[in-house]
């Protein structure tokens, strides 16, 4: 019986021990950075600076192509602030939205379009970062920490009386909905990219030819739509939180 009790034991530890997929780990002092993300993160990143630095190095009174374009994506993007946050404040949180947009959008489309799988690494392989809970949970976390400051700095400490409104009753409920907000946005960006990545790998193993293609396709637009998802809701939260207490 104990024989058996041990054994039990045993078989649970080990089944705890399992991890699933390997990962590249950069030692920095008592830090480990995750690799993976790192690199493609900082290649996003280059490729966003460049096209911005291209688009708006020769800006032109009768724009070409390319400034067309950045214009529009400018528009697009100063759009969803406006609507979210409103007309009189939503200028000072553009840049915010649109590098959380553009990131979110740039790192998607690049686990969606590029083949990671072709580089070889020491351990484990290139992904989306938005493939990874960390950046997702990072993204979520500056979100809550832009709408604190935006209620604080317009409201000061009476921005907290929303808590009791319009009864100090919901004052546990009112405290549980901002732990719960960077929550939803962490994990539903986190579920829907790995997914999509999950979805093509499969196909890609057992139809390798023609099927991959519409489901690529397809997990481009679904980028796209979680990606607005994740900007919009961020300035909606950021426009709740530069409301007045008692405008509801």
């Amino acid at each position: 019986m104990y024989q058996q009790s041990y054994e039990h034991s045993l078989s649970f530890i080990d089944l705890s021990a399992v991890e699933v997929g390997k990962h590249l780990y950069w030692k920095l002092g008592d830090y480990s950075i995750h690799g993976q993300v790192f690199i493609v993160s900082w290649i996003v990143i280059s490729v966003l600076l460049s096209i911005s630095f291209t688009g708006t190095r020769k800006l032109e009174r009768i724009p070409g192509k390319l400034q067309n374009f950045m214009e529009f994506i400018l528009e697009f993007l100063q759009d969803i602030a406006k609507n979210q946050i409103g007309e009189h404040e939503y200028r000072i949180w553009v840049p915010y939205i649109s590098t959380i947009f553009l990131f979110i959008l740039g790192s998607n489309w690049a686990g969606a379009l590029i083949p990671w799988k072709l580089i070889q690494l020491p351990e484990g392989e290139l992904a989306a970062p938005t493939n990874d809970i960390n950046t997702t949970v990072a993204l979520s976390i500056l979100t809550s920490l832009a709408y604190f400051y935006a209620g604080l700095s317009k409201n000061g400490l009476s921005y907290f009386i929303r808590y009791i409104e319009p009864t100090p009753v919901l004052l546990p409920i009112n405290i549980l909905e901002d732990f719960t907000k960077p929550l939803s946005l962490s994990f539903r960006l986190f579920g829907n990219i790995l997914a999509d990545e999950l979805v093509v790998s499969v196909f890609t193993l057992l139809v390798p030819i023609l099927i991959p293609l519409p489901v690529m396709i397809l997990g481009l637009f679904a980028s796209s739509i979680q990606a607005l998802i994740f900007s919009t809701l961020s300035a909606a939260y950021i426009g709740e939180a530069l409301e007045g207490h008692g405008e509801h």
